[in-house]
């Protein structure tokens, strides 16, 4: 028998017997319900054989058979009445606690989103991907009528509407939807100069509606779940959207929750973090006002958005101490999970450099758990081959990166890889088995730094490839794994590494313009004057310069 906790008040398990009843009832088990049929398994104990032993336990067992394979919307109802009136927690069963956990999805669409009930029987060892085109067909319109586009595109970030742009500069006339529930639009990029002082926060922000193309359907909702055996996308409340080609790009979820006491000291008792546009200036206030003391600054395991975004708040930070004289009485930590400072080791010499002149101490194999905030205190997990400690420290400044994943939505689907991202070719960020699904941006798991460069050089790849898929071609451009990382080393200078996958160093600037391994005042004008403007009026208006993808000849 194998027990699992749905939440607190529903468990589910495989066949049990009777000697299992002790262990239910160690568990707090009042209610348990029978799913499986009499008679089904040669060997499965009948109903009467549980019932006489769990009312030793003062356990109540009711019986709701279903065949396996034909869970109906009637049993559902039946689950749901016979769940509302039970004493709880209750626990359901049947062979494999498949038919129990589908009945129990069935009943709860009404309460619970549907991402999450997904994401809650993957995280169980339950597939209940099987539902979802089945709530598709129960939420169609009576006229069977579903709303179909050419392409959809799931999110309206940088490479959302990056892609959207690109689409209609080579072909105005597409029908094109993009899902996105969000009113701003956030250039996230500049929060570290925000968090640096250098930008004011509204320099960074727009709203979607200004951004996204006219031609182009907004559709202001939330994703629930992809069925794309039936080349459908449902939005919440799992009304199905069909498409031809599905671009995927809603970014990633910045998980606070996975520190403890995180969530709770956010903005206050020195606890900050440039990757929130609220909490960046709450940066530069606590730097411009600390005089003395500790200052604290984590990067979570990787994969991150920006993976240079930690170090960046670091040295801006003692830039200004330094320049303000205060630098002497102020002790600086950089704590990574990291084994490395960046993952591209021909930046690293000028990065020491830095970290020298800064006196910072490295920390690395430490990974933030837990934070105090009104002790002022942070928390480190250790790791030393199969060892591993917490170890603490007080802190008078704390900058957190917060651990990244998938959304839940993308993550409890069945697009993705063993580690929740959208699968894709590298080369041509075309899904792995459903050849009309492309993604790009931090949600796949190409293995290239998650930027806003990044997603600059796939937006137009990604344009061009959809659009030969929709005409029947596999010549697909090819993507080399460009990212671009501006390391602020200083206020003026800038390290603007820029590399491809393996590591492979991808420079845009000859080498007596730009040497990106040097701090530089041009890139720093680069980053500073050039690249917002940019962003604004090139990448997200369709405009690839230096970016525009070639198809082979062959």
């Amino acid at each position: 028998m194998q027990l699992k906790s749905v939440n607190r008040e529903f468990w589910v398990a495989d066949q049990i017997t009777a000697q299992d009843l002790p262990e239910i009832a160690r568990q707090g088990i009042r209610t348990i319900l029978c799913n499986r049929p009499d008679g089904e398994g040669a060997d499965q104990p009948n109903i009467i054989e549980i019932q006489q032993v769990a009312i030793q336990f003062g356990i109540q067992v009711e019986y709701l058979p279903v065949v396996s394979g034909k869970v109906s919307d009637e049993q559902a109802q039946q689950f749901k009445q016979r769940y509302q009136q039970a004493a709880k927690p209750l626990l359901a069963y049947c062979r494999t606690g498949t038919r129990s956990i589908t009945l129990w999805a069935l009943s709860q669409v009404a309460e619970q989103s549907l991402d999450q009930m997904l994401l809650t029987g993957k995280g169980l060892g339950y597939d209940l991907q099987g539902l979802v085109p089945r709530l598709s067909q129960q939420s169609q319109p009576q006229s069977g009528l579903v709303a179909k586009y050419s392409v959809v595109i799931v999110g309206a970030g940088a490479a959302g509407i990056s892609v959207a742009a690109s689409l209609l500069s080579r072909q105005p006339q597409l029908d094109i939807a993009i899902i996105d529930p969000a009113e701003i639009h956030y250039y996230q990029p500049g929060w570290t100069m925000v968090g640096g002082g250098i930008f004011p926060p509204e320099k960074t922000v727009r709203t979607m509606a200004s951004l996204i193309p006219k031609q182009v359907q907004w559709i202001k909702a939330a994703v629930a779940a992809f069925d794309p055996d039936h080349q459908q996308v449902l939005l919440e409340g799992c009304k199905p959207l069909n498409y031809d080609a599905l671009v995927v790009c809603p970014g990633l979820k910045l998980n606070w929750q996975g520190i403890e006491g995180l969530s709770e000291t956010l903005g206050k008792n020195g606890v900050t973090s440039n990757y929130r546009y609220d909490l960046a200036p709450y940066t530069w206030q606590l730097v411009s006002q600390l005089k003395r003391g500790k200052a604290v600054f984590t990067q979570p395991p990787m994969p991150i958005k920006c993976a240079g975004a930690p170090q960046k708040a670091m040295y801006l930070s003692a830039d200004h101490w330094l320049k303000q004289g205060v630098l002497k009485d102020i002790q600086l930590d950089f704590y990574n999970t990291g084994a490395v400072l960046f993952g591209v080791a021909a930046y690293v010499p000028a990065l020491m450099q830095y970290v020298q002149r800064y006196q910072a101490q490295l920390h690395f194999g430490h990974q933030l758990v837990k934070v105090d905030g009104a002790q002022q205190r942070a928390y480190f997990k250790v790791t030393e081959g199969e060892h591993s400690s917490i170890v603490e420290t007080d802190f008078d400044l704390l900058h957190v990166v917060p651990p990244q994943q998938a959304p839940d939505f993308i993550r409890a689907s069945n697009l993705v890889d063993a580690a929740g991202w959208v699968n894709v070719n590298q080369h041509t960020l075309q899904h792995t088995q459903y050849p009309n699904i492309f993604a790009l941006g931090d949600v796949m798991n190409a293995p290239n730094a998650k930027t806003a460069a990044a997603a600059r050089k796939q937006a137009p790849i990604v344009a061009v490839n959809v659009l030969q898929y929709l005409k029947g071609s596999s010549l697909f451009a090819r993507y080399d794994g460009y990212g671009s990382c501006p390391l602020t080393v200083e206020r003026g200078k800038i390290v603007l590494a820029e590399f491809g996958y393996g590591g492979a160093l991808l420079p845009s600037f000859p080498k007596w313009l730009l040497d990106g391994q040097k701090p530089s005042r041009l890139a720093w004008l680069l980053k500073e004057q050039i690249l917002p403007p940019m962003y604004w009026d090139g990448m997200l208006k369709g405009h690839e310069w230096l970016v525009k993808p070639k198809l082979p000849s062959h």
